[in-house]
């Protein structure tokens, strides 16, 4: 059998499991980052499953990675959550990555909502901001839909002229505006990992016009894309990349600034799922 068969066998199994637990059929999906899992707070629960249990899933090793596939509703809309994702520094292929994006699609989804923590390079942003994100630009040095494509999935030359909806961007700029939220707008770009970048990376980072530094969230908008999704993402900056101040930062205090940030994000989030 194909790696692209494999692939497609791989999501019917897992999308016949979740259906034995719950007939729901969101229409969103809401991928959480590091230390942004408390929206899941706001979702009236369906049902919970632990990635564990779940075939095919791979199984999140970083400790603020709670691992769970939330099914419930969110400002009265049905959705389907991540809380906790998976890293290419973890080991796993960005197949594997990607995989519960693919599932999501089978299971109804059309929207994806997408977040992230990350490290300001825009001198303009600092720690707490918010970055509604307009761009990425790839530097993991792989890609997902690498290999054999499948038609079925999508197809073999996605267009990435508009990874992140300019349409749901406007929603959310405006919902801020009305909730009095100030978000930055830019351009994310993602790297390996697990190590934060040097001095001399981040000053090439900037070079080539990237606003946003982390270690996620592309190799899931590829997918989502090459599935004919419509994404949105945001950032939390949770610290400050500028070479020439550059000072150590710690897991635990990027997951502080973005647990302090987060009440910005999840009133701009639940606005949005009640206007799509």
């Amino acid at each position: 059998m194909t790696l692209v068969n494999d692939l497609r066998k791989n999501i019917d199994e897992t999308v016949r499991f979740i259906r034995t637990k719950t007939s729901a059929a969101p229409m969103i999906g809401i991928i959480l980052g590091t230390g942004l899992g408390a929206l899941a707070k706001e979702i009236v629960h369906d049902v919970v499953i632990d990635y564990a249990e779940i075939p095919h899933f791979p199984v999140s090793t970083v400790e603020s990675h709670h691992g769970k596939l939330i099914f419930g509703t969110l400002s009265g809309k049905p959705v389907v959550a991540m809380q906790g994702r998976f890293h290419y520094y973890e080991g796993y292929t960005l197949k594997r990555i990607t995989f519960p994006v693919r599932v999501m699609k089978f299971l109804g989804v059309k929207t994806l909502l997408i977040s992230n923590a990350a490290g300001a390079l825009n001198q303009a942003f600092g720690r707490g901001d918010i970055m509604v994100m307009s761009d990425h630009i790839n530097l993991l040095g792989d890609n997902p839909l690498i290999g054999r494509n499948d038609e079925t999935l999508g197809p073999r030359f996605p267009d990435m002229s508009e990874p992140y909806s300019r349409k749901l961007i406007t929603v959310a700029e405006q919902i801020a505006r009305e909730l009095q939220i100030k978000v930055k707008k830019g351009v994310y770009v993602a790297m390996q990992g697990p190590n934060l970048e040097t001095r001399s990376e981040y000053r090439f980072l900037r070079t080539i016009g990237a606003d946003a530094v982390g270690m996620s969230t592309v190799p899931e908008v590829i997918v989502a894309i090459h599935m004919g999704m419509s994404v949105f993402g945001v950032s939390i900056i949770t610290d400050e990349c500028f070479p020439d101040t550059l000072k150590p930062i710690t897991l635990e205090e990027v997951i502080a600034v973005a647990n302090t940030a987060e009440p910005k994000m999840t009133a701009i989030l639940k606005e949005m799922v009640r206007r799509l």
